[in-house]
């Protein structure tokens, strides 16, 4: 066998993922608030770059008199329409102060509260050890333990802290939670009693008609109790929680302009940029350090600029395909929301499904209907008898219209449900409606029969 070895040129096509296309590529999908983020850093990091500034002109004067206004304002609010010039005394009930946490509110009710100081002691430990939802899950004895003390005072303190508002702060477990709301009422007793130390499993079951033949009572009586539990509060220290409140901010707008739908990126919070002139006369200087180092900074200017550009006609597009594609439920509401995939959008528009997939991530349109992530629109859904075609959210919508309108004391039950929906033409299991229902949070329809 003979061997040979020569040089042959051999021409070939590969996707290279260099610096700027991966860039291109997380801008495309990081939403409004995360590409602002972005451009700041940016604007630290690359002296080339700059952001075009509003003429001041133009809003001078009435940036100025809000200023004065705000001013006016903010001294009425804390120091009243005194018209001295100088306020000896200042109010302090009129300064705006934050939420009271959990532990300030109890600790609040303690400072008033007449007992011993050690006992006060071991509340304040208490206190500080409670779950944001205001249960105790250390043990007496660990506590005891730790504050080198007795379980008797241990828990001498514990009834003094789950005796403060809000009722059931306090408790080791769900159970004392409920006794404790239901002691504070005046309610803990009888039946309510019996089904909260014995029976919560079987009420969560439903099995009320078990509870009436054990108590001999009626299915009724059961569920008068049962309501009347179900009205306390599982998580009392929740009311307290410092939960940061979700504002979403659309990155497009859907608007109805003469019978015709617009789409408007929303950019309001996007600062516009540009590249610094000045920069431009040291890439004809003999440095070439420097030069180099403008050079690099200049490309990566433009293309960060670019890539925004790219972003917003990417998006621009996605949306506009959608609203098109989504029409009728922007017309007409829910029950018109059509099935759709990424790879139909992306047929349409002539690009790889991961774009698509990249456009929407995480991002938010206000429409007509109201404001939806844009992966709301993307829906499996079925095909009905007649033809038309239904998405999963409406027949959720569906389902949970059934249910609101059912009779409480004869509620329907997912075959029913679902033999109602294929004479609606839109043929799913039993065992389809059961999930939809679930992910709707609808209890069974054991749960659901009122007596």
């Amino acid at each position: 066998m003979k061997m040979e070895f020569d040089l042959r040129l051999q021409q070939t096509q590969k996707l290279i993922m260099t610096p700027e296309l991966k860039q291109a590529i997380e801008i495309l999908q990081l939403n409004a608030l995360e590409l602002n983020e972005l451009i700041q850093q940016e604007l630290e990091t690359n002296p080339l770059l700059e952001r075009e500034e509003v003429e001041e002109e133009m809003y001078s004067f009435d940036v100025k008199e809000l200023v004065r206004n705000v001013r006016e304002m903010e001294e009425r609010f804390y120091y009243g329409d005194s018209d001295d010039e100088e306020i000896d005394e200042v109010s302090y009930e009129n300064f705006l102060s934050k939420k009271p946490t959990l532990s300030d509110h109890l600790l609040f009710q303690l400072y008033i509260t007449p007992v011993p100081a050690r006992i006060r002691k071991i509340c304040e430990y208490i206190i500080f050890s409670l779950t944001p939802s205001g249960y105790l899950k250390e043990e007496v004895g660990e506590i005891a333990q730790i504050l080198g003390c007795t379980e008797e005072e241990v828990l001498e303190a514990l009834a003094v802290a789950q005796s403060f508002d809000p009722p059931g702060v306090g408790a080791r477990n769900l159970k004392e939670c409920l006794r404790l709301q239901l002691i504070s009422q005046g309610n803990y007793r009888g039946l309510v009693k019996e089904i909260v130390e014995k029976h919560l499993e079987d009420i969560a079951d439903g099995r009320y008609s078990y509870l009436a033949k054990l108590y001999n009572v009626s299915v009724k009586e059961v569920q008068r109790a049962v309501d009347l539990i179900k009205k306390l509060n599982p998580k009392p220290g929740n009311a307290f929680s410092e939960e940061s409140e979700g504002y979403i901010v659309p990155d497009v707008e859907v608007i109805k302009r003469d019978g015709e739908y617009v789409v408007l990126i929303n950019d309001s919070n996007i600062p516009r940029l540009r590249i610094n002139s000045y920069y431009y006369s040291i890439l004809e200087s003999s440095d070439e350090d420097a030069k180099k180092y403008i050079t690099s900074k200049l490309q990566s200017a433009i293309w960060l600029i670019k890539s925004i550009e790219s972003r917003k006609e990417t998006l621009y597009r996605v949306v506009k395909a959608i609203v098109d594609l989504q029409r009728e439920f922007l017309d007409k509401g829910i029950n018109y929301l059509k099935p759709l995939t990424q790879k139909q959008v992306a047929d349409i528009l002539g690009i790889h499904e991961s774009t698509v997939s990249r456009a929407i991530n995480g991002k938010y349109v206000e429409t007509p209907r109201g404001t939806f992530e844009l992966k709301f629109f993307f829906q499996s859904g079925f095909l009905g008898q007649n033809g038309r075609e239904f998405s999963a959210e409406t027949v959720k919508n569906l389902i949970k219209k059934l249910i609101e309108e059912e009779d409480p004391a004869n509620p329907l039950s997912d075959q029913k449900i679902a033999e109602i929906l294929k004479e609606k033409n839109i043929n799913i299991s039993r065992r389809t409606v059961a999930k939809y229902r679930e992910e709707c949070n609808i209890p069974s329809t054991l749960k659901r029969k009122r007596y």
